[in-house]
C-alpha cells in the first residue's frame, strides 16, 4: 500500500463519536459515522464508556472500509482527558469524566503545588479540566491502583495504543490546560518531575508519525488491510487549526466549535493572556505556542435550544436588532471569559421562537468574539465544526469583531485536519463562503449595546 488516499478519522468529541473518511484527493468527507458520546454514571466515578466507543470505532471502520477500501487511520479527540496503563495496555481505572468535581476535593493539595501560568500557560480550571488535577486525585484517591501504571496516555494516544499496540503522547494534547507541558521549553512541567511522573510519561511523538500499522487481530476483525498505518493523532482543536497553518498567511484566527467553542489565534496582536477569563496557550501540531480562549459554548447552545426548531426569518433578525434583546452571559458558569457572571436576558420576555434563536445565535458570536479579543485575534477568522452553517452566529462575528469571517465547508472540521497527518500536502482545503462585516450598522450597534450591557455588570 503506497498511495494513501481516504483516511479513516477516528474523532471523539465530548458529546458525539464520529469516524469520518476523508479524500485526501479532494480533501472532503466522503463518508461519515457519528454516535452519542455519554459518560457512564457509576463506579468508582464518571468515567468515559471506552469499551462502547471502542465497540463503534471497529464497527465504523469495518462498514467504511467495505464502501470504500481505508488507506490509514488518523484520530483526535476532545482535551482534559488521559488514560492509566498497566504493562499489557489494559487500564488501570477507568478514565475520567472532566466534568466529574472529585478533583476539586483536593484543590487546596493540587494548587500547592501546580505550576504557575507563566510556565505552562495553563489556568486553573475547575472540576476535572486540568488534566494533571485529574491524574493527581486519582494517585491520592486510588493509591493501589495508580501504582500498577506503567503509562499516562493523552486520549488520542489511548485509541492509538489499542489500534497499535505503540504507547506514546503528542504535544497538542499535552499542551492543552493540562499542567503538565511547558510550551516554551517543549518539556514536560515541573509538575510532573515533583510528582515523579515523568517516568510514567510515554514517548512524546509528533502527531504525524506512523506509530504503526493495526494489530493483525484488529485487521481480522474488521477487514482492513493488515499493514494500514495508523498515525499518532492529535487533540480536536488543534486538528482544526492544522490545514490553515499549512496554507494561509498569517494574521489570521480559527475557531473550532463542538461541546468548546476554541478560538486560536496566529500572529495576532500581542497581549497579556488573563488566566482568570479562561485564556491560555495550546501547542499546535507543529509544536507552537498558540495563544488561546474558549468557552462552553456548544453546550450552551444545547441548553438554550432544548432541541427546538431554529427557524427565523429577516423579521425577526430585525425585532432583535430593533429592540436590542439581549442574553447577557453566562449560561455555563465556571469557565470562559465571563466564569462568574449570572446569565440574563435584556428585553427577552415571551419572545417568539425566530427571535430567541436570533438572540441565542448573536449571544454566542458576542462570546465568540470575546474570546478572540482577550487573545489579540486578528485577520480573518474561519469558523470550524457546526457554529459554521449558522448564518446569524457567523455575520454578528464579522460584525462585532469587523473582520471577515469564514466558514468552513467541512461538515467536521477536525476530519480534515487529523486526515492531514497522513498527507505531505498543505493547500488547498475547503475555504467556505466568506462574511464580510455587514453594512446595516444596526449590527455593529446591538454589538456595541451587548458588550455595554455585560461591562455594566462588572
Amino acid at each position: 500500500m503506497s498511495v494513501i488516499r481516504h483516511i479513516a478519522v477516528i474523532d471523539i468529541g465530548k458529546t458525539n463519536a464520529k469516524v469520518a473518511l476523508v479524500d485526501l484527493a479532494t480533501l472532503s468527507e466522503v463518508a461519515l459515522r457519528r454516535v452519542a458520546n455519554a459518560p457512564a454514571r457509576r463506579a468508582p466515578y464518571p468515567h468515559h464508556d471506552v469499551e462502547a466507543l471502542w465497540a463503534f470505532i471497529l464497527e465504523s471502520l469495518a462498514g467504511l472500509d467495505r464502501e470504500q477500501r481505508i488507506d490509514a487511520i488518523s484520530i483526535t479527540t476532545h482535551g482534559a482527558t488521559g488514560a492509566l496503563v498497566d504493562a499489557s495496555g489494559e487500564l488501570v481505572l477507568p478514565v475520567l469524566d472532566y466534568e466529574f468535581d472529585g478533583p476539586d476535593e483536593l484543590a487546596e493539595d493540587y494548587d500547592a503545588i501546580r505550576p504557575p501560568f507563566a510556565e505552562t500557560g495553563t489556568p486553573r480550571l475547575p472540576l476535572g479540566l486540568n488534566l494533571g488535577a485529574q491524574f493527581f486525585w486519582q494517585q491520592q484517591s486510588f493509591p493501589t491502583e495508580f501504582a500498577n501504571a506503567v503509562a499516562m496516555l493523552m486520549y488520542p494516544q489511548y485509541w492509538a495504543l489499542r489500534l497499535t499496540g505503540v504507547a506514546a503522547n503528542e504535544v497538542t494534547s499535552l499542551g492543552c490546560h493540562t499542567d503538565l507541558w511547558n510550551p516554551w521549553t517543549a518539556d514536560f512541567s515541573s509538575l510532573v518531575d515533583r510528582l515523579g511522573w515523568r517516568d510514567l510519561m510515554a514517548p512524546v511523538r509528533p502527531a504525524r508519525d506512523r506509530l504503526g500499522p493495526i494489530l493483525l487481530a484488529l485487521a481480522e476483525r474488521t477487514g482492513l488491510y493488515p499493514q494500514t498505518p495508523v498515525f499518532c493523532g492529535l487533540h480536536d482543536s488543534n486538528a482544526s487549526l492544522l490545514p490553515h497553518l499549512l496554507s494561509d498567511a498569517p494574521p489570521f484566527s480559527v475557531v473550532s466549535t463542538g461541546t468548546w467553542v476554541v478560538s486560536m489565534a496566529v500572529a495576532g496582536r500581542t497581549v497579556a493572556l488573563d488566566p482568570a477569563r479562561d485564556t491560555l496557550v495550546n501547542v499546535n501540531a507543529l509544536g507552537e505556542p498558540v495563544p488561546s480562549a474558549r468557552f462552553m459554548g456548544g453546550r450552551e447552545f444545547s441548553l438554550l435550544t432544548e432541541g427546538s426548531a431554529q427557524n427565523w426569518n429577516d423579521s425577526d433578525v430585525a425585532a432583535v436588532l430593533a429592540r436590542k434583546t439581549l442574553l447577557l452571559p453566562s449560561i455555563q458558569q465556571g469557565s470562559g471569559p465571563f466564569p462568574h457572571h449570572t446569565a440574563a436576558w435584556r428585553k427577552g420576555e415571551a419572545i417568539p421562537p425566530g427571535q430567541r434563536f436570533a438572540a441565542i445565535s448573536f449571544y454566542l458570536a458576542l462570546m465568540t468574539a470575546t474570546c478572540l479579543d482577550l487573545i489579540g485575534g486578528d485577520g480573518p477568522t474561519t469558523v470550524e465544526g457546526p457554529f459554521a452553517r449558522n448564518h446569524l452566529f457567523t455575520r454578528m462575528l464579522a460584525a462585532s469583531t469587523g473582520r471577515a469571517v469564514i466558514a468552513s465547508e467541512a461538515a467536521t472540521g477536525t476530519s480534515i485536519g487529523a486526515a492531514l497527518l497522513a498527507s505531505d500536502r498543505g493547500t488547498g482545503h475547503g475555504k467556505g463562503q466568506t462574511q464580510d462585516p455587514p453594512a446595516d450598522p444596526a449590527w455593529a450597534d446591538y454589538a456595541g449595546a451587548w458588550r455595554a450591557a455585560v461591562e455594566a455588570i462588572g
